[in-house]
């Protein structure tokens, strides 16, 4: 039995920036070490903001510096939306963070959006976007699965993230990189996702969790049987200490699973 996921609580967003910070460039550096390059993927919702705040910081020292020159930016899950529409997971990442990014002093990501030529036929849009994760993480020949240095997910009130919602047939799918969806639960209902495998087999995997309209979601997911059941609890389930949750106190207000209060800075 492996370690259980680490669930981190912190009182302010100002603490939680800074804590996601030093995650997200300590798994930076260590990437850096192991292939001079960073693999992201990210998803939208309220991260893009935590993100910015966390990362447009003045970094502290010469370890705590964003090296975005060397990042390659993929979407954990993108909407069938052109860029600039409201619903777009790239549009949300590029208002607070890509424009914001001061490219003299820190470079810029290689960002992978996906190709709005296919906004009206999603299984292509998928293949093309499975496309872009084969040229990145070699041939399918020769990789089952593509790992991720570092997945940044959240999670929604019915506990799904990415585009992958609870009770549906994508969850069963093992052997797609990518897959799409044309009747989310949700608007908009055209999507494109990463599969439950490759979410779940990044190298570290972060999810950010605030607000109280998480809470119950979140004792569902640590707290009982059934929410390891739902998307976000299988990451748990799966990945187990490679997962880390950035949440608030008033995201894990009634969780029974030890949270930890100490600083990761």
């Amino acid at each position: 039995m492996g370690k259980p996921p680490n669930l981190y609580c912190f009182e302010s967003t100002t603490e939680l920036a800074k804590n996601l910070r030093a995650y997200v460039v300590s798994a930076q550096n260590e990437s850096l070490g192991r292939h001079d390059g960073f693999r992201v993927a990210v998803s939208g919702g309220s991260l893009p903001k935590q993100l910015g705040a966390a990362l447009l910081a003045e970094p502290t020292g010469p370890d705590d510096i964003v090296q975005f020159s060397k990042w390659e930016m993929f979407f954990a899950d993108e909407r069938a939306v052109p860029l600039d529409h409201e619903d777009s997971n790239y549009r949300l990442v590029k208002e607070e963070l890509l424009d914001k990014i001061d490219k003299d002093k820190y470079g810029f990501p290689q960002v992978f959006p996906i190709d709005t030529q296919y906004l009206d036929d999603v299984p292509e849009m998928a293949d093309q976007y499975e496309q872009l994760l084969v040229k990145s993480f070699a041939s399918r020949d020769s990789v089952r699965i593509p790992v991720f240095d570092l997945l940044l997910l959240g999670c929604g009130p019915d506990g799904h993230t990415c585009s992958l919602f609870p009770g549906s047939p994508l969850l069963r799918e093992t052997a797609g990189w990518v897959l799409y969806i044309e009747d989310a639960p949700k608007p908009p209902p055209k999507r494109i996702t990463l599969s439950l495998p490759v979410a779940s087999h990044g190298i570290k995997i972060a999810f950010v969790a605030m607000g109280g309209a998480k809470k119950e979601i979140m004792s569902k997911i640590f707290d009982t049987e059934e929410g390891r059941s739902l998307p976000c609890g299988i990451i748990n389930t799966f990945a187990q200490d490679r997962v880390t949750w950035f949440c608030d106190t008033a995201a894990t207000e009634g969780v029974q699973f030890p949270s930890r209060k100490a600083s990761l800075i």
